[in-house]
């Protein structure tokens, strides 16, 4: 067999990476793509925002969600944007300077507390990331703690059908959670389930499909 010169590999892969649409899907560069498939419009709509709403976009990563919320409570709102990682926060910030979105704060939260106000916000969205916490009873507490009375939370996680019936280690350690887990954590910490629904999309490039759970404090 004949063999392919390495400047040709090279390229190749080049090629293959640039058009793989799940590579890099957390930066700026793949969030119009990231559009056709993530219903963010039916995510929002959930959290029942107004006109100067303050939210929490927890597990921010660069922004994705940060700035369609931005947009959503408007200049008299204001959104948190959490994460652990300093240089997506860095990135984030640069983001907003260039979308002129000032009523974004960042922070720099830990694995089991995003470290938001108290009784200050109305709605808490975390999209692909509770699945990287690691104590869910303590993060849910602090985002209730965090919430007002009547205020929402939105859970968005992938899980695919490989790991359905796998333990919930088993499945975290794929990066992924079943819904089953994620009601048990909001019901034990005192939230009042107002809607799930699975599958709430179907990631169908990346092989598997997200769920949706919408509670209420």
């Amino acid at each position: 067999m004949k063999k392919l010169p390495i400047l040709f590999l090279i390229t190749l892969c080049g090629v293959l990476t640039a058009q793989d649409p799940w590579k890099d899907v957390y930066k700026e560069s793949a969030w119009i793509a990231r559009d056709s498939w993530q219903k963010p419009d039916e995510l929002i709509k959930q959290l029942q925002l107004e006109s100067g709403s303050k939210v929490a976009d927890i597990g921010c990563h660069e922004g994705y969600m940060t700035f369609k919320l931005s947009k959503a409570v408007g200049k008299s709102g204001k959104v948190f944007a959490v994460d652990v990682t300093q240089y997506k926060l860095d990135k984030l910030q640069e983001h907003a300077k260039t979308r002129k979105a000032e009523n974004v704060e960042t922070v720099k939260g830990d694995y089991d507390d995003p470290k938001l106000p108290i009784n200050a916000l109305d709605a808490v969205i975390i999209m692909d990331a509770y699945h990287e916490m690691d104590d869910h009873d303590k993060i849910l507490q602090h985002i209730k703690a965090s919430l007002k009375p009547g205020g929402r939370l939105v859970l968005c996680e992938p899980i695919s059908e490989a790991s359905k019936y796998a333990t919930r280690d088993e499945q975290e350690g794929k990066h992924e959670l079943g819904m089953s887990f994620a009601l048990e954590d909001l019901k034990k910490a005192g939230f009042t389930i107002i809607r799930q629904q699975n599958p709430f999309l179907d990631r169908k490039e990346k092989g598997d499909k997200m769920w949706m759970i919408v509670g209420r404090k």
